[in-house]
């Protein structure tokens, strides 16, 4: 079972941002979270994350979210000059792989 956007949160509450993947399980650990939520932060990429935003958007969740979750998510606008319903749009897999797309 994966854990919920509840629980993540509780769970970082006292995260400094930005933090790699392991100051995150750690601050996790520190707060007594779930096993199944530290699990999902172990399994995040080891990156830097510049906020729990981010850290929401690499963690998988139990379940869908509910329609009042996903609206409450959503209105976090992090795509300044895109429409509402573009904003999860995936991104290009050139861009993913390469981190730019060299005009091709």
């Amino acid at each position: 079972m994966a854990t919920t956007v509840e629980r993540l949160h509780s769970a970082l509450s006292g995260a400094d941002f930005p933090a790699q993947r392991d100051d995150l399980v750690r601050s996790a650990e520190n707060a007594n979270a779930d096993a199944d939520t530290i699990k999902e932060l172990r399994g995040i990429p080891p990156e830097s994350y510049g906020s729990l935003a981010d850290v929401e958007r690499a963690v998988s969740f139990a379940s869908p979210e509910s329609d009042h979750e996903r609206a409450k998510r959503r209105g976090r606008h992090t795509k300044p000059g895109l429409a509402e319903q573009e904003k999860d749009v995936p991104e290009h897999p050139i861009v993913e792989e390469l981190g730019e797309n060299r005009g091709s």
